[in-house]
């Protein structure tokens, strides 16, 4: 018997399935032939279901976002043809990985076409993204669109009657939006799984989580279906879906790009971790066409609580950089094809002249503490269950809501009242801060190189804790993910056993194929270094 949140549900699927156009959609014999083993990328999806035409399918798969920014501005393509390709991709993977929660395809052509007209009539583009399709996270504000965090009870909530701050910034600078994207339930797992959009599937491996909690970022733009896509980052956020998905993605430092005017399902205002927003994408040049085009806008203008400062490229890259190599910590073992991605890289890097510091592992400044530390602060302050009121149940993510307390106590005694509590947070953060400022001068290192997690994408519902990219959070360090390699059942044989059955197991044959990843990291505030290191290391690896 349907209870009465699974009719809401319902209705609100119906409503987005309505939203697709008849000849975007796969039929039930295409869909019967798709492959088994849940490979859609290597399948040729999009190719084979004969709904984008050749140059559709050459307007998504060969060219970068600045590519087609200066094609449009030349005239060579107009942006409704560019609209049109991603918003169809889009469709398709919708149908496929269950990525999106909102999509608005014809309000995103009618703005393609008024900014073909603009150009035509004026001779001039209304702005640096003139014309580009840009997705977002569902947790952004579109004027008009509903924003429901997959949370059953925030179907009532009305259409956004405003835009976030970014949302307004990118429309100023000319960008297209036509999607928003699939997020977990509570907004605080690594599977993107909710309710009511279901959950979004990795399109290298349906069998794969795609990530969280930009896990609908990860998998649309590892699909193609976007070009550059904007998602947000407390614990790893943009970092593991481009990690799984095998695609670039960016944290910045807090309160670069505009967070502002976000539905978060939190309350607001305790001290804490921040989140910071930044891009996905399928290149080092594309994070870096979003970061330099937002923050060369002057996005203090739009967002109170932005940092004022331009992007800066003045600064000289020295030819051979001091590499700082962050120790595998023991509690959190790296999987053998994350291993073996690090160890490759190491040794191209040496071979490139690069000064290599392997730092030894340290209980003070560890991956494991960081973790205790981070997870104290989420667990403090007042917290509101947006599922009770619907009485929709717990997805299984939430329900397992992994954390790393099996690897020691609480930094900070947890019986303090809550004054007491939060400085003693604020000074055990200080000082983790410090012992990792020591480190950097001590080393005189450019920038640290990580792994991305101790696994690669994961069976659903395993991801576990984040420990090697919420310790960046904590410090409130830029990091950066390069897709580099992929698992390999006959590279990486040996089983590796779960971990107390808290942390993800690794088996070679699950996770054949799978993506791997680096993570550069920098020092506060110096986001331009880290992406402008991280060209250097994604161009050394590789060579």
């Amino acid at each position: 018997m349907e209870t009465h949140w699974e009719t809401h549900v319902a209705e609100k699927r119906k409503q987005l399935e309505r939203q697709i156009p008849e000849h975007w959609r796969l039929s039930t014999t295409f869909l019967s032939s798709l492959p088994s083993n849940g490979h859609l990328i290597e399948a040729d999806i999009p190719r084979r279901s004969g709904i984008l035409t050749e140059e559709e399918l050459d307007i998504t798969e060969h060219y970068s976002a600045g590519q087609l920014l200066q094609k449009i501005a030349w005239g060579e393509l107009s942006s409704l043809v560019v609209t049109t390709a991603f918003c169809k991709r889009a469709a398709i993977a919708q149908q496929l990985t269950s990525c999106l929660t909102e999509h608005f395809f014809y309000r995103a052509l009618e703005r393609a076409q008024y900014l073909d007209d603009y150009l035509k009539r004026e001779k001039r583009v209304i702005g640096p993204l003139h014309g580009l399709p840009i997705s977002l996270k569902d947790s952004f504000c579109v004027k008009g669109i509903q924003t429901t965090l997959g949370y059953v009870s925030f179907l009532a909530n009305p259409p956004a009657e405003s835009n976030s701050a970014l949302v307004d910034l990118l429309l100023d600078l000319g960008a297209v939006l036509y999607a928003k994207t699939n997020i977990p339930q509570t907004m605080m797992t690594g599977d993107s799984e909710n309710n009511i959009y279901g959950r979004t599937l990795n399109p290298h491996n349906t069998n794969l989580t795609a990530g969280g909690s930009s896990g609908g970022e990860g998998a649309l733009t590892a699909f193609r279906g976007s070009i550059l896509g904007v998602g947000t980052d407390i614990a790893g956020s943009i970092r593991i879906p481009s990690l799984c998905c095998g695609v670039y993605g960016f944290k910045p430092t807090a309160d670069r790009i505009p967070f502002g005017g976000q539905v978060s399902g939190a309350i607001e205002g305790v001290p804490g971790i921040k989140p910071s927003a930044g891009p996905l994408a399928h290149s080092l040049d594309d994070l870096e066409l979003f970061m330099s085009t937002v923050l060369n806008v002057g996005p203090w203008k739009y967002d109170v609580t932005t940092i004022g400062s331009p992007w800066q490229t003045t600064f000289k890259i020295p030819s051979l950089l001091t590499i700082g190599v962050l120790a595998e910590d023991p509690d959190f073992r790296l999987h053998p094809p994350v291993r073996r991605a690090m160890e490759s890289a190491v040794e191209a890097l040496t071979k490139k002249g690069h000064r290599i510091v392997r730092l030894k592992h340290d209980s003070a400044r560890g991956v494991a503490y960081a973790s205790r530390l981070a997870f104290q602060y989420f667990t403090y302050g007042p917290h509101v269950d947006h599922m009770a009121a619907s009485g929709e149940p717990p997805v299984t993510s939430v329900t397992k809501m992994a954390n790393p307390m099996f690897t020691g106590p609480f930094p900070v005694d947890k019986d303090l009242d809550i004054f007491e509590k939060i400085d003693a947070l604020h000074n055990a953060r200080k000082a983790y801060a410090e012992a990792w400022r020591k480190t950097w001068v001590e080393h005189g290192m450019d920038l640290i190189l990580a792994p991305g997690a101790q696994n690669t994408a994961t069976p659903h519902d395993t991801y576990g804790w984040p420990p090697y990219t919420v310790i960046w959070n904590l410090l409130d360090y830029p990091a950066c993910i390069i897709p580099f390699g992929k698992a390999s059942r006959n590279l990486d044989p040996a089983p590796l056993p779960l971990h107390d059955g808290v942390q993800p197991s690794y088996d070679p044959d699950v996770v054949d194929g799978a993506p791997c990843a680096l993570q550069i990291i920098t020092p506060r505030h110096q986001d331009e270094k880290c992406l402008r290191f991280s060209r250097v290391i994604d161009r050394d690896i590789c060579s």
